[in-house]
């Protein structure tokens, strides 16, 4: 099990890591998260719902995701709450202290789970969460030394030296923990060092003596990795190239599945940007309204902030809009949550730029889907939808994309304006010039975001392997 000093400590790339190495050397390998909190997440081959990082640590480990890597799910709706995901399913809203006392029900999916994955593969690398130093959720806990316990699991930490007080995270955490958690921790990985190893090397001695702990590994700062971030935003990413289209998204209070946006923001012929304070937007070419946790409140603050305003000018002055999935139901005429499904029940009415109305309902709906823009179908597409929302209207009776089993797609009268249920939208290689034609760039450099993908693991395996060798790593294995 991997656990961190702190959130962001490097625990799910060094997960994605450890898969990759096991499975270039040969060996069936998955990742697991006993418990995620995370409004990135992802559709799985069996039809339910899991952190997007344990999606990409499937794709390190060579697998295919299943519900079974992440089974427990936490998504924020509110500052005190959240939707409560069990093995793919959303089984309820809770607030922070009912779901505190739930927790010990949920121990037993978790350890099912878990056991599941150790019958099926010959190794199953652990992501704790947030830090086991967390003591007021020590009691109950089931994300960190709580299943460590449970599953009798030996537990690397990590931490990260690039923010500094990297020795006092790692005896800070091991003063923490009681006396058996502290023995099943088999050694640290320090994460993101830059400069002369020789440096550190009278520090790294130190801790050893002090703590009877191994340092098995100390992984370099490697510059402009890209792997899936979990749950955090880059704000900015500037492109270089002659031919530019300025891309902005509005960084809701409830973002979700931002990393829908990856392949724009590495694509070489993109600006892209982050903006939650529209005081701070200075124009674009595309403005995209993304997907949300909580969309009528979500819309309301778009209105507060004065967003909608900057929204309108755009639009007025011949900018493109692409809004999805929450951002797809702001763009209609209402949305009606009579149940109270993400909140306070009521409706909403929202900006009317295109002919329908949406109604949240309690099944959410959770697929992979896969299709083709119905003027050219060479132009795939492929992605998943996560959404309780059902639209219907009239704008659904004119689409640009065929998925098989329903049409997506819808778009205005001027063309301005463009909508889509489907996370990862930009991720097929022609689907995403498509789309970059439709806003406005004529022309694109050659690139391939899941190819990037790819090499991005292989790279980031390949650092962590020249520190910590593939039989140093089976050793604490066995």
């Amino acid at each position: 099990m991997v656990q961190g000093t702190t959130s962001d400590a490097g625990k799910s790339i060094t997960v994605a890591a450890l898969c990759r190495i096991l499975k270039n050397h040969g060996h069936s390998v998955a990742p697991f998260k006993p418990q995620n909190m995370a409004l990135n997440s992802a559709v799985t081959a069996d039809g339910g719902e899991i952190g997007r990082a344990q999606a990409v640590q499937a794709m390190a480990a060579g697998i295919a995701p299943t519900t079974d890597m992440n089974p427990v799910l936490l998504k924020p709706n509110s500052d005190i709450g959240a939707q409560v995901i069990v093995n793919g399913k959303a089984v309820a809203n809770m607030d922070a202290t009912y779901y505190h006392n739930h927790k010990p029900k949920l121990l037993e999916a978790v350890l099912q789970s878990h056991e599941r994955l150790q019958n099926t593969y010959d190794y199953v690398i652990v992501e704790g969460a947030g830090s086991p130093a967390e003591i007021n959720l020590r009691d109950r806990d089931i994300a960190n030394m709580g299943f460590a316990e449970a599953a009798d699991c030996p537990v690397i930490i990590v931490a990260d030296i690039d923010r500094g007080g990297v020795f006092a995270h790692l005896t800070g955490t091991l003063d923490c923990l009681s006396e058996s958690e502290r023995n099943r921790v088999v050694g640290f990985i320090i994460n993101r060092f830059r400069g002369d190893i020789r440096l550190l090397e009278p520090g790294l001695d130190w801790l050893e003596e002090k703590t009877g702990k191994p340092v098995l590994a100390v992984v370099p700062y490697i510059e402009n990795l890209h792997v899936e971030a979990e749950d955090a935003i880059q704000v900015k990413m500037q492109s270089t190239a002659e031919t530019v289209l300025k891309v902005v998204v509005p960084v809701l209070p409830r973002i979700s599945n931002h990393t829908d946006f990856d392949a724009l923001a590495l694509h070489p012929n993109v600006d892209f940007e982050f903006i939650k304070d529209p005081k701070l937007f200075k124009g674009c070419d595309l403005m995209i309204l993304p997907g949300t946790k909580n969309v009528r409140q979500d819309y309301q603050w778009l209105l507060d902030s004065g967003w909608k305003q900057h929204l309108e000018k755009h639009l007025r002055y011949g900018g493109k809009v692409l809004g999805i999935c929450g951002g797809l139901q702001m763009l209609g005429n209402h949305i009606h949550d009579p149940n109270g499904i993400e909140g306070k029940h009521g409706s909403s009415q929202t900006l009317s730029y295109l002919d329908f109305e949406t109604t949240l309902k309690s099944n959410k709906q959770l697929k992979n889907v896969s299709g083709h823009v119905k003027t050219y179908k060479d132009t795939v597409l492929k992605g998943y939808e996560i959404h309780a929302g059902e639209s219907a209207g009239p704008a659904f009776e004119n689409t640009l994309f065929n998925l098989g089993d329903h049409s997506d797609g819808l778009l205005s009268k001027d063309g301005n304006i463009l909508a889509s249920y489907v996370h990862g939208i930009f991720d097929e290689k022609a689907m995403l010039e498509y789309l970059l034609n439709w806003a406005g760039l004529d022309k694109t450099d050659d690139f391939d975001y899941q190819a990037h993908q790819e090499s991005e693991i292989n790279r980031l395996a390949d650092e962590v392997e020249k520190v910590l060798p593939i039989e140093r790593l089976l050793s604490l294995l066995a």
